[in-house]
């Protein structure tokens, strides 16, 4: 299994979302920055805080221009159910088999019995900028994506202005 590293080019995906539909990732390269999270299950105490923080900086992450993205390996009907109790406006995306988590290499922690969550903040071009791990720090995987996102809309914003 190899670890995606920043300045890697993430693999090209699709999985089923939250309400059924597939999601192709490459849909969004060019237009958005990502920020990927892997978490390890719907309904967890740690992986609802996680989401609910993520839910409650989503204008913010708009605002930089970026789409935030959850993936575990629980149902599509698991995401809908998680995403509905607990308000989320972002997409879920169902990794049954873990195929997307072993493309980019997430490691599992516990002697790898239990999934891993690392984050990617990834720039429109597909290439990964950051990566943040940590099984423990739920809610500063959503501070360290945002800080990063916003300082890349800087980016973004003084090359236009260089361009004009």
């Amino acid at each position: 299994m190899n670890k995606i590293q920043v300045g890697d080019t993430i693999p090209s995906f699709t999985l089923k979302d939250q309400n059924g539909n597939d999601f192709d990732i490459s849909s969004l390269l060019g237009r958005k920055k990502l920020v990927i999270f892997f978490y390890p299950q719907d309904g967890s105490l740690n992986c609802t805080r996680e989401a609910c923080y993520f839910r409650d900086l989503s204008d913010v992450f708009d605002e930089a221009d970026a789409v935030v993205i959850g993936i575990s390996s629980q149902s599509v009907e698991s995401h809908k159910e998680f995403a509905d109790t607990n308000r989320l406006k972002y997409t879920l995306l169902s990794d049954a088999g873990n195929i997307v988590r072993k493309l980019f290499g997430v490691p599992g922690k516990v002697f790898g019995l239990i999934p891993g969550r690392v984050t990617y903040v990834v720039d429109r071009s597909g290439k990964v900028v950051y990566i943040f791990d940590s099984q423990t720090e739920t809610q500063r995987h959503a501070d360290e994506a945002l800080k990063i996102c916003l300082l890349l809309k800087r980016t973004d914003v003084s090359q236009i202005n260089q361009k004009t």
